[in-house]
């Protein structure tokens, strides 16, 4: 059943193009206007760089989140998730990582571009790709479960916001640690140790926390 979600998901996602383009456009506008922003200084972007690769991810995040659930809601076609005999947790993990594959792994493979446009060295560049990697999909496990439980609501943007924003900051605060330390030489695998640490947390647990706000936002 994870697999036939998953597979549902990811068809439905790439019929619809724009919405997977939108947040990585975003993301790279974001990341673009900065040096044309402050200047070509090499010294000061690599400075910089960690806060707005996160701040930037984050947001593109944040931007593609909200059609987690909403399409499926307003189709009748979350109710028919609900009545399936698979465990609901399992299936809300299956359009979670679906989610992840279109929006999360994309900023992944433009990390090289990224690095690139911030004057990132090798190093640095590696900590940004494994930061991207364990931090992502625990920005789409939490922030789903904002979404699931604004799902309901006619206006749930700005409240999806006020939900899940707090809780991206400890992913936001280790990462750019990580990406920093790497910048300056010292080793980052403690950071990167938390984030897989904050990764397994929420893949443990937010599933469930899925299928409990779903069941109480559509009943």
């Amino acid at each position: 059943m994870f697999l036939l979600v998953l597979r549902r998901e990811l068809k439905i996602a790439f019929r619809k193009g724009a919405e997977i383009v939108n947040p990585l456009w975003f993301f790279l506008i974001v990341i673009t206007l900065f040096p044309l922003g402050i200047g070509p200084e090499p010294q000061l972007l690599a400075r910089i760089a960690p806060g707005i690769i996160w701040v930037a991810a984050l947001l593109a995040a944040l931007l593609s989140l909200e059609r987690l659930f909403r399409d499926d809601f307003l189709d009748g076609s979350l109710e028919q998730l609900l009545l399936l005999p698979a465990p609901l947790p399992l299936t809300a993990l299956g359009k979670v990582c679906a989610h992840w594959v279109v929006t999360g792994l994309p900023l992944l493979v433009l990390s090289p571009l990224v690095a690139l446009l911030l004057s990132l060295d090798m190093h640095t560049w590696l900590a940004v790709a494994l930061t991207l990697l364990l931090g992502t999909p625990t920005l789409s496990l939490v922030g789903a479960i904002g979404v699931a439980l604004t799902v309901g609501l006619r206006k749930g943007g700005m409240l999806l916001s006020l939900l899940v924003l707090p809780l991206f900051i400890p992913v936001l605060i280790f990462a750019t640690a990580a990406i920093d330390a790497a910048a300056t030489g010292m080793a980052i695998d403690g950071y990167l140790a938390l984030l897989g640490a904050m990764l397994a947390g929420s893949a443990t647990l937010a599933p469930f926390a899925i299928a409990a706000a779903l069941r109480v936002s559509v009943h």
